[in-house]
């Protein structure tokens, strides 16, 4: 893993808090050259520590006011069951993330939907049925709160 310094660390937090802003605004806001600015933008992307630009979307603005937290067991344990769960699940537009878990759980599941009638209908008609599934149980999201920033880690395991 190769080490991020201060200026990496630096233009890594204000392109997550604005990835809109020029090269010039973004220079500025780290303290270095617009040229400097650029060639480390670039070799952050080329490092694989910026892997893309994203846009924020209000899931309430989209008609998705209730998310849950589903938690799921499959069986049997095996990587063809896992696999095709993992798959079918990602592929259904109610799906926002999907876990693979050691423990208890085999996965959990984060969904947005518009109600919690939908709710009820998304575990009927796309959990209930599905063979693989030998539990699952979910957990209403009251509030979500998701860090914008993150912040590499020093080496010690401690943040800066």
């Amino acid at each position: 893993m190769m080490a991020v310094d201060d200026i990496d660390s630096a233009i890594v937090r204000e392109l997550q808090a604005n990835a809109r802003q020029t090269n010039r605004e973004l220079a500025r806001a780290v303290g270095v050259a617009p040229s400097t600015c650029l060639e480390r933008v670039r070799l952050l992307r080329d490092r694989g520590v910026i892997t893309g630009y994203h846009a924020d979307v209000s899931l309430t603005a989209l008609g998705r006011e209730v998310q849950a937290l589903l938690h799921v067991q499959v069986r049997p344990l095996n990587r063809e069951v896992i696999e095709g769960f993992k798959s079918y699940a990602s592929g259904l537009p109610e799906v926002l993330s999907v876990f693979v878990l050691a423990g208890g759980d085999d996965f959990l599941v984060h969904v947005a939907v518009p109600s919690v009638e939908g709710l009820h209908a998304f575990l009927m008609d796309r959990f209930s049925a599905r063979r693989e599934i030998v539990g699952f149980r979910s957990s209403v999201i009251y509030q979500h709160h998701r860090n914008r920033v993150i912040d590499p880690l020093d080496p010690a395991g401690s943040a800066r």
